[in-house]
């Protein structure tokens, strides 16, 4: 779609070409004319205004008149420029047109680049050069993939005037002609926020229920980490545990476009209640606390793998199913398939990666001083992870498998404190920092309303089950 080379926006004091060249004499005849042609052919004011062709688009701001200005205008009125009979009137706070041109609307397609594209559309590569060195989020432009819609606005030269690209549902890339180079701008649309809530009752696994409830995947591993600390999910659940969630939904224009963040958190664990209130503080610090205050993070992870199975526990005197013999296991194996995340369960260094014995592949992390965690019978390792690598609490450093001596997939865990083995299910782990004593009231003042709201979905749980 051609757009016309006349920019829109007001028109201030312009004298059309017509009307520059008219003479007094041609003046004078053009006006004889005129009446003769009223005398002898009548005058309806309404059909010459219908059926008056103006040679121009004339923009919301510009008005037309048939009426001739009999007064200059008054102060600080709009000045008036006469084309003939037509009075065009200017808006002084009207803004800088933009540049006229052609828009293309381009669906990437399998196999495009913004190369291919500005290719197809015969935009000289120098501008593409031009556009990425912009730098910023110009970068974006080199994640374009099949679907997504650009909007390219080019001059008769097919010279890049305006580059549109949506990155997501809530941020859009502009990139503008400025002189011989480009200007890059995003605007970002903020969603709206509503709170809504989930809550069930366990019949044979979280995932399950909680899928049943209405909770995505991703809250359902939002909540499991909550907790994680606390109840080790693989071991701990119970038939007749529950759950209750306050949680947020996003929406764009009236449609949910996505999950927001967890709100509160309550789950009942064979008789023992857990509670865990989301705060910021004043210095933009966002954590999960009990209701004292405390941190729901742990410096240690109470398992590595999630919603895995325990398949041998801890034990001075287990019979080994290889070796056929009594050997200590200092440690704890979970059954999930191969190729399972294994996450270090709490920050680190990698002080171990490679074979080890019957342990095959092997990663071991030590985490200060004092303690150090085993992740044994690995298929493979995470990419980039080596002897020295620094790591974090929940950072994926491998995948289950069955090297070494090990009868199918699954992972050999050990904890040692100051060198030595202890149970990981059984050991007391010390926590993370409390909430600093100067944010307690703000704290409890939001998690009363909060709790107050978990309630009464609970109940309603607890109603509707009976």
């Amino acid at each position: 779609m051609r757009h016309s080379n006349i920019k829109h926006g007001s028109i201030s004091g312009r004298v059309t070409p017509a009307t520059r060249f008219l003479r007094p004499g041609y003046a004078m005849l053009l006006s004889l004319l005129a009446v003769f042609t009223i005398l002898v052919l009548g005058f309806d004011p309404n059909q010459a205004r219908a059926t008056r062709h103006l040679p121009l688009e004339l923009a919301p701001e510009a008005t037309a008149s048939f009426d001739l200005p009999t007064e200059p205008p008054a102060a600080g009125q709009p000045a008036t420029a006469r084309t003939g009979d037509i009075v065009l009137e200017s808006n002084p706070d009207a803004g800088e047109p933009g540049p006229a041109g052609e828009w293309h609307e381009v669906t990437v397609k399998s196999g495009d680049s913004l190369a291919v594209i500005f290719s197809r559309l015969g935009i000289p590569p120098l501008q593409l050069h031009k556009i990425l060195t912009v730098g910023g989020a110009a970068h974006n432009l080199k994640k374009i993939h099949p679907g997504q819609i650009l909007r390219l606005q080019t001059d008769a030269e097919d010279n890049l005037l305006t580059l549109e690209y949506q990155v997501d549902r809530l941020s859009t890339l502009e990139i503008r002609q400025l002189e011989d180079d480009y200007e890059i701008a995003t605007s970002h649309r903020t969603p709206e926020r509503r709170v809504t809530n989930a809550a069930g009752i366990i019949n044979s696994s979280l995932f399950m229920s909680a899928q049943d409830a209405g909770l995505s995947d991703n809250l359902t591993m939002e909540f499991a980490n909550i907790f994680g600390w606390d109840v080790d999910f693989a071991l701990d659940i119970r038939k007749g545990d529950s759950f209750t969630v306050l949680y947020e939904e996003l929406y764009l224009d009236g449609e949910k476009i996505d999950d927001g963040n967890i709100l509160a958190a309550e789950f009942v664990n064979n008789g023992r209640t857990y509670q865990a209130i989301r705060y910021t503080d004043a210095g933009g610090h966002t954590d999960f606390y009990s209701l004292d205050g405390k941190s729901m993070r742990k410096q240690f992870l109470r398992t590595p793998v999630e919603f895995s199975r325990i398949s041998s526990r801890f034990s001075t005197g287990r019979k080994h199913p290889i070796l056929n013999k009594i050997r200590a296991h200092k440690g704890v194996d979970y059954a999930a398939a191969r190729g399972t995340p294994v996450k270090s369960t709490a920050n680190g260094k990698i002080v171990h990666r490679g074979k080890k014995g019957g342990y095959g592949n092997t990663i071991i992390v030590q985490h200060g001083s004092k303690y150090s965690t085993l992740y044994a019978h690995l298929s493979k390792y995470r990419s980039g992870l080596k002897e020295g690598s620094r790591v974090k609490q929940g950072q994926v450093i491998g995948y289950i498998g069955s090297t070494g001596l090990a009868t199918g997939p699954h992972l050999h865990y050990e904890l040692r404190v100051n060198g030595v083995h202890r149970d990981p299910l059984n050991v007391k782990l010390p926590g993370a920092e409390p909430l600093e004593k100067k944010y307690l009231d703000d704290f409890n003042t939001q998690a009363n309303t909060l709790l107050a709201r978990l309630d009464l979905v609970r109940n309603v749980q607890v109603a509707s089950s009976e």
